[in-house]
């Protein structure tokens, strides 16, 4: 904080020397600003508007399209698939053991748990976007 008010103190003296203040008020009469702080504070704004929705369109599209791992944990999601608008049929598996549940917005029920382990194949984003290429 002291820093500071020296450092205004030492401008505000270079400023009251005849020699200097004559030359700032030539420089600032010789170029005008001519861009409004309203017009800098709408361009600053909207470049912020845009990199925020960059970065929710992005994330938006990792979580849509299961770009992120799972975590190695102990509890694994194998498959996911969606009956209603807010109920799934879960696949999960929990050290081998694999289970069936129904999950729905208010409970999670077990539906089974498998005798014999169901094998899912796992798609990379490049297989994904290969077969995409080949549907169209």
């Amino acid at each position: 904080m002291a820093n500071i008010i020296l450092m205004l103190s030492i401008m505000s003296e270079a400023l009251s020397v005849p020699e200097v203040s004559s030359t700032l008020a030539k420089n600032t009469s010789a170029h005008p600003v001519e861009v409004s702080n309203v017009a800098t504070l709408a361009n600053m704004v909207g470049g912020l508007i845009v990199v925020l929705a960059l970065i929710f369109l992005l994330a938006y599209i990792v979580k849509r399209l299961k770009l992120v791992p799972s975590s190695g944990g102990v509890i694994k999601t194998i498959a996911v698939t969606s009956i209603g608008q807010r109920e799934k049929v879960v696949l999960v598996e929990v050290n081998g053991q694999q289970y069936l549940l129904g999950v729905t917005s208010q409970q999670i029920n077990l539906i089974d748990k498998l005798a014999t382990p169901v094998d899912v194949p796992v798609s990379s984003f490049a297989s994904r976007l290969k077969l995409a290429k080949e549907q169209q």
